[in-house]
């Protein structure tokens, strides 16, 4: 899911998420296991907001996704903060990624690995995200809990009105797979415009998650609330997971 034509009005939709929480939480993740500096992956980094802010705090960043357009707003902020030549863009699905080398951390939010489905969809994506991971490395996602999928995307009905765009966010919960097909309508005001994008967004039991994560070399440190970055609830919408890589993936088919 690319978000294409969502992605000049994402910030503006998305206006309520606090950034400045989430970094903290990260940063303190990091700086707790070691990783003080070095390469850091944002994987589905969409318009950049925590890319740019741990560019900020020191880290070599390398901004992962698949939309150009998301990219090109990601730049353009970079542009205009004078770091633009500290950042690594790279276009690329997180099924084929493909870094080049490894990374110390990787941080990937906003339900980014929602998006990845079905289930070994999800798992490659995980085994991917290994490959690059050295020893030691934190590895740090949120996911929708099957609550957040079957309780509160559900059926719903979403609208946004902004001062570019109006946006209607149609969701259909599709029991079998624990995902929610989402459909989004966006009206442009100026130029009197519509666009249609359509996707799923996935959920999958926590025990299932951390059996797929210690296959691909990862010990999961601590789950949480990926709102309120505390302790898990049954209503929690959000997990997220801080996962340690316990090997050098050496000799491994990184095509496979």
């Amino acid at each position: 899911m690319a978000y294409n034509e969502f992605a000049y009005f994402y910030d503006e939709f998305n206006g309520e998420a606090d950034y400045d929480a989430l970094f903290a939480y990260v940063l303190r993740k990091l700086k707790e296991n070691g990783i003080q500096n070095g390469i850091v992956a944002d994987f589905g980094c969409g318009t950049g907001d925590l890319t740019l802010m741990l560019s900020q705090a020191g880290y070599d960043v390398i901004a992962v996704d698949q939309s150009e357009e998301m990219l090109a707003v990601l730049r353009d902020k970079a542009d205009q903060l004078g770091i633009a030549d500290g950042l690594l863009l790279l276009r690329q699905n997180l099924l084929e990624l493909d870094l080049f080398g490894t990374i110390r951390a990787a941080v990937s939010t906003f339900d980014t690995y929602s998006h990845i489905g079905p289930w070994q969809n999800f798992e490659k994506a995980i085994r991917r995200a290994a490959f690059f991971m050295e020893k030691g490395g934190v590895f740090l996602f949120d996911l929708n809990t099957p609550y957040k999928n079957r309780q509160v995307l559900g059926e719903n009905l979403f609208t946004f009105e902004g001062p570019d765009a109006s946006c209607r966010w149609q969701n259909h919960y599709l029991a079998e797979e624990q995902a929610v097909e989402i459909s989004i309508d966006i009206h442009y005001n100026d130029t009197d415009e519509d666009f249609h994008e359509q996707f799923k967004e996935y959920s999958y039991e926590l025990q299932q998650v951390t059996q797929a994560l210690e296959k691909y070399g990862f010990a999961v440190q601590s789950v949480e609330d990926g709102e309120s970055f505390g302790a898990l609830q049954p209503d929690s919408q959000r997990f997220i997971f801080t996962c340690i890589k316990q090997y050098t993936q050496e000799g491994a088919d990184q095509h496979e």
